[in-house]
Order: C-alpha cells, then sequence, then structure tokens
C-alpha cells in the first residue's frame, strides 16, 4: 500500500509505555484467547472490559521516527477525508475520533482497555484503541499479514465511529433492548456494516492500492470470522453465538464497500426498517 511520504493526522493520543498494570493478566499474548472466548460465548470482546475508569492522558501525534505510529496516522488521516468527503456531500460535518495508541492496557470511557481485546471503538468518549502489538498477531497468529490488512482493521474501527455520529450504534442498542434474544444478531449487522464502510473507504483510496492489497484485506476479513475462530477453538461454530459474523459474511460486506464505493450500499439493517 502507499502510505509514506504523505501526511498524517493531528488527532492521536500515544499513552504507549505509560505503564499500566493488566487488570486481569495477558498482555498481547492473550489475544487469541479471549477472541476465540469471545466467539464462543457471543460475548463482543467491546463488553469484556472492566468497568469504570477514566481517561489517561498522553501526548499528542507520533515521532517521525515511528514507522508503525507513521502508518497509521497516515492511515487515520486517509479515513478522516473519505468520510469528511462524504458527509459534505450529505450536507453535514464529520467529526472525525480519535486514535489511542496504548501498550498492555489504558484507561477509556467504556472501562479498562487492554491489549488482549484487540482494537476496539468506545462509543462513550468516541476514541479507537489500539495496541500496535495487534498487527503482529494478525500476521503471526491469524495468518493476516501486510500493511492493508493493518490498514483494514483500523478503517472497521473508524466504521464503528461512523455508525455512532450517524445515530445507527444507538438506533441498534435500542433493538437489543427491545429485543433481548436478537442481541447477537443485531451486533453481527453492525460489525458487517462496519467491514463494508472500510470497504468504502479503501474504494474511494484505489489510486495508493498496490496489487495484492485487496487480497490481505479479504484474507484478514476471513480470518476473524466467528466460524473461523470457533474451528481454531475445536469447537463446532454455532451460529446463535456469532457476535461479529462468519469469514464468508465478512468477506462479502467487505467486498461490497469496495466494489460500491457507496455507504449506501453498506445498510445491514435495511430488511429491519421496511
Amino acid at each position: 500500500m502507499k502510505w509514506q511520504g504523505r501526511a498524517g493526522s493531528g488527532n492521536i493520543e500515544d499513552r504507549r509505555g505509560m505503564g499500566m498494570g493488566l487488570p486481569i493478566g495477558g498482555g498481547i499474548g492473550g489475544l487469541v484467547l479471549l477472541l476465540l472466548f469471545s466467539a464462543l460465548t457471543g460475548q463482543n470482546p467491546a463488553d469484556l472490559i472492566n468497568d469504570g475508569g477514566s481517561d489517561s492522558v498522553g501526548t499528542s501525534g507520533v515521532q517521525e521516527n515511528d514507522e508503525q505510529g507513521q502508518f497509521v496516522s497516515v492511515i487515520l488521516r486517509d479515513t478522516e477525508e473519505t468520510w469528511s468527503s462524504v458527509f459534505q456531500q450529505r450536507g453535514a460535518t464529520y467529526q472525525p475520533p480519535t486514535l489511542v495508541l496504548f501498550t498492555d492496557a489504558t484507561q477509556s470511557a467504556c472501562g479498562v482497555g487492554q491489549s488482549a481485546m484487540g482494537p476496539f471503538y468506545c462509543p462513550g468518549d468516541r476514541k479507537v484503541y489500539l495496541d500496535l502489538g495487534f498487527f503482529e498477531e494478525l500476521s503471526r497468529r491469524f495468518g493476516a499479514p501486510g500493511d492493508f490488512a493493518q490498514a483494514y482493521v483500523l478503517a472497521h474501527e473508524i466504521g464503528h465511529h461512523v455508525q455512532t455520529i450517524t445515530g445507527t450504534e444507538g438506533q441498534m442498542r435500542q433493538m437489543q433492548r427491545a429485543n433481548p434474544g436478537s442481541g447477537n444478531a443485531l451486533s453481527v449487522r453492525l460489525e458487517l456494516q462496519a467491514d463494508c464502510y472500510a470497504g468504502v473507504w479503501a474504494a474511494r483510496n484505489k489510486d495508493r492500492i498496490e496489487p495484492g492489497d485487496i487480497e490481505e484485506g479479504l484474507r484478514a476479513a476471513h480470518s476473524i470470522g466467528d466460524d473461523t475462530l470457533m474451528e481454531a477453538a475445536g469447537r463446532r461454530p454455532v451460529e446463535a453465538a456469532f457476535t461479529h459474523g462468519t469469514s464468508a459474511q465478512r468477506q462479502q460486506w467487505l467486498r461490497k464497500g469496495l466494489e460500491t464505493g457507496n455507504e449506501d450500499a453498506c445498510d445491514t439493517f435495511a430488511d429491519l426498517q421496511r
């Protein structure tokens, strides 16, 4: 993916190395275990963050010699430009989130976030949280290497921010409260829409995509499907426990965003609104 030499975003809060202890153990080595536990129990990883806690204070931006930090900064700016354009076309103003980089664990408005969670978005403070060590796990344990695979992960989390500021996330929570039995199925719809939004971002930045990039993104989408995670844990996939969608579904909705470049094509809730 072409990203070097381009300006990055200033909406980054760097908390790496602040030395906060892990409340339930782990570190990045526990990532796969927690994701597998989430798949098997039907819990959203973000719901496994401990309650309480206030924001930590970090430094703004990233250093010039920090290649990984520079990379996510550039991708973050790409998403800002993409969604600012989309919102402007609709007569609205996009309010970008802050990306928090941390090591091991950090405070968020959703409670204590930790590396074992993987990247997550917190609607409470409208921030994306990322331990860059996840990218090594994505390559080594999930078999999804490549910079575009990493960019897809970040673009997916930004998709959750778009859902929050457009009201989709809030509407989904209301539907879950009204019909608790549909909670997991609704969560899947939200996740698949975020995958589609990641595809929209990629489609609108085609001039920066290199041969093999799309395959990297699709491989990453496949590797984190609920059924694939359950099978990796030696369990039979159970649809009722899915919270993020199957590997095939995640690839399908990522492709839809890639092929259309249109956020309207990403309405996974359309049939519920008729």
